[in-house]
């Protein structure tokens, strides 16, 4: 129930938020799969583990946020439903 309605009220900021972290977290995994076929077999360049590396912590930016601000909202209304 409670996942039904966080998908109601995610606005478009917050889609665009998430599908941006997918997409940077797809594009590093299919960047460093690209790094192992591609000769030398077996070796991934630096360059590629660096985009991962950023691939990785954009992702962490982008979900860790969103769980966060979603975890003070809930505390924030929950706060407010008891004073009433």
């Amino acid at each position: 129930m409670k996942n039904k309605q966080m998908k109601n009220t995610m606005g478009a900021k917050e889609k665009l938020a998430v599908g941006s972290g997918l997409g940077m977290l797809i594009f590093g995994i299919a960047l460093t799969v690209a790094g192992f076929i591609v000769p030398p077999l077996g070796e991934v360049h630096d360059s590629v583990l660096w985009i991962m590396g950023q691939a990785l912590i954009y992702c962490g930016s982008i979900f860790g946020l969103s769980i966060y601000t979603h975890h003070k909202i809930i505390e924030i209304e929950n706060r407010l439903n008891k004073g009433n």
